[in-house]
């Protein structure tokens, strides 16, 4: 059997026999030949897809899913997640970060403490509101705004929980958020503003999990990126060496409950605490 080849010559010409048909063309003394599987496989390829031809593609609830954590959970969603470094800035003052290699080390550290407690409040608001349980949603609530170990964690965690569910108010309301919303009865931190948000919408837990840790790591590295500072190769490697460790961190959160919470990263909240009077800032944490 004959197949498509490309080489140099210096003719054109058409051959025909009874068992195929080679068309070949040259142009800057480039020859192309096509047999007949070659067009075969073009036409295959071209070929529109019929009705009720199946097409490897998502569902109709998969889509949206995918569409709205991809809106919610990115850099431009109006959260305001860019005015904060979770106490990395003071780790840069201080010296503890340094480079790609110090950061990755405290990004791992801060996914195996505040990462996993968010992602355990995440999870256990997602359950509650989707099984319309609005005083475990009001217990979740409470104490993940109780949770935070500085004032400035606390202001980061709870102006862009607000302005979460502002933002999802507004352009993606749907039955029930606002109910969800009033059973918290107080301030909702982050990652109790996306859990809510995406359970009052039907999105799978898994899937939230996964995105909101990528965000926030995602942030993460974009401050260190500003203030080592880090090349945008560089930050894409690190974001690619902690894949495992939220994946990790997501499978941990998901599988906890509250008597789960607990973490021992000290330096990380000592970091959040000498920031508040840190001579010189870029960041509100």
């Amino acid at each position: 059997m004959r197949t498509p080849v490309m080489r140099m010559a210096g003719m054109a010409g058409r051959r025909t026999n009874a068992a195929s048909t080679i068309i070949t063309t040259t142009t800057m003394a480039i020859t192309i030949t096509i047999t007949p599987t070659a067009i075969a496989m073009l036409m295959t390829t071209n070929k529109p897809a019929e009705p009720g031809m199946e097409v490897d593609s998502l569902r109709g609830e998969e889509a949206a899913a995918l569409y709205r954590l991809m809106t919610w959970l990115s850099p431009a969603f109006p959260v305001g997640a860019f005015s904060y470094s979770s106490g990395i800035e003071w780790a840069v003052e201080a010296g503890d970060v340094l480079d790609a290699a110090t950061l990755r080390d405290w990004l791992s550290a801060m996914l195996d403490g505040p990462g996993y407690c968010d992602g355990i409040f995440l999870a256990q608001a997602h359950q509650a509101a989707a099984a319309s349980d609005d005083a475990r949603l009001r217990k979740v609530a409470e104490l993940a705004a109780a949770f935070a170990p500085s004032r400035e964690r606390h202001l980061e965690t709870t102006a862009q929980g607000r302005a979460f569910i502002d933002t999802a108010r507004a352009a993606w309301n749907c039955d029930g958020l606002d109910d969800l919303v009033a059973a918290c009865d107080g301030a909702i931190v982050y990652p109790v503003a996306v859990g809510l948000v995406s359970a009052a919408h039907g999105l799978p837990l898994a899937a939230t999990m996964h995105a909101l840790l990528h965000a926030v790591t995602s942030n993460w590295i974009s401050a260190g990126a500003r203030l080592i500072p880090l090349g945008q190769t560089d930050s894409q490697r690190l974001l690619a060496a902690l894949e495992g460790a939220v994946a990790a961190t997501a499978h941990r959160a998901t599988a906890a409950t509250l008597d789960d919470l607990g973490g021992a990263t000290f330096r990380a909240d000592l970091a959040s605490m000498r920031h508040e009077t840190q001579y010189t800032r870029l960041f509100r944490s």
